[in-house]
């Protein structure tokens, strides 16, 4: 009876053995990759428990979710032989477990043939392009960074790496160290040059339209006053004609005023005058 149990211990261990080693689960995000002998005989994609043959079947993780890889910076030279460090990431996935198996075997080994892709890519597209279109704010950058991830991407599917490329995007371009300083002085004389420029421009604009404000100044002053010199000659021709009008009506009358007029005028200031008896400005002043 207890050799019994002793058998049928040692056999359920097995058993548990024999399954802790046939049963495998697969995750969400991952490839598990069957091995017989070292090599890959099939390949588990989707998440749940598998089966494998114990002691004769391995199995390897592979990543199947997308990754990224930044490049350490580079030196290269541009189209008009400038020198410049290029920083870049890749952001790339296995698409194809048992070819990627095959060749790059391990992901440490799959980015540096990415790398490498990656670096002739870059510069061979670098050298076909001038400094100041690399690093100008307009479409240039990006195409760039288009036609590289198609170069890598058609590079690493002729060698069956796999390996899908889904974007390469170069992060930062800059001058070594020993070229930055005369590059900084080149820009800031630039720059002053251009502002200098602007500078005339206004101060050329700003003289055209003062000569005009003042041309223009200048007619509407001549207008108003030949505006205002008809005004007063007509203003004055009326008066004119209400002066004849009232003077035809009664010319004792108008002498009359017209003489008042004159003595209000002659003695504004109290002056002292001295008149012959039988004038004009004594009869009246005697009541004559």
């Amino acid at each position: 009876m207890k050799r019994r149990l002793i058998i049928m211990a040692v056999s359920a261990l097995g058993l548990i053995i024999l399954l802790a080693n046939s049963l495998f689960v697969v995750k969400e995000g991952e490839y598990k990759v069957v091995l017989k002998f070292g090599e890959a005989v099939r390949v588990i994609e989707n998440p749940g428990l598998s089966i494998k043959i114990p002691f004769i079947e391995n199995i390897t993780m592979l990543p199947k979710y997308q990754m990224t890889y930044e490049s350490n910076p580079t030196s290269i030279l541009t189209k008009d032989k400038k020198p410049i460090i290029v920083d870049n990431y890749t952001v790339w996935r296995i698409d194809d477990a048992q070819k990627f198996l095959k060749t790059a075997q391990t992901v440490s080994v799959g980015v540096q043939r990415i790398d490498e892709a990656v670096y002739n890519s870059v510069r061979r597209k670098l050298s076909e392009v001038n400094y100041d279109n690399i690093i100008s704010e307009n479409t240039a950058r990006g195409n760039i960074n288009d036609e590289i991830t198609s170069d890598v991407s058609t590079a690493l599917e002729r060698d069956n790496y796999g390996i899908t490329v889904v974007d390469v995007r170069i992060k930062r371009t800059d001058l070594p160290e020993g070229n930055k300083q005369s590059v900084y002085n080149r820009m800031i004389s630039d720059r002053q040059s251009i502002a200098a420029g602007y500078l005339s421009e206004g101060d050329e604009e700003s003289r055209k339209i003062t000569s005009k404000a003042d041309r223009t100044a200048i007619e509407l002053i001549a207008q108003a006053e030949a505006d205002a010199k008809k005004i007063v000659a007509e203003g004055e021709q009326e008066a004119a004609k209400i002066y004849n009008l009232a003077y035809g009506k009664d010319p004792a009358f108008y002498s009359f005023y017209r003489t008042l007029e004159s003595y209000k005028t002659t003695l504004m200031n109290e002056p002292v005058i001295m008149l012959p008896i039988d004038s004009p400005y004594a009869k009246i002043l005697l009541g004559q």
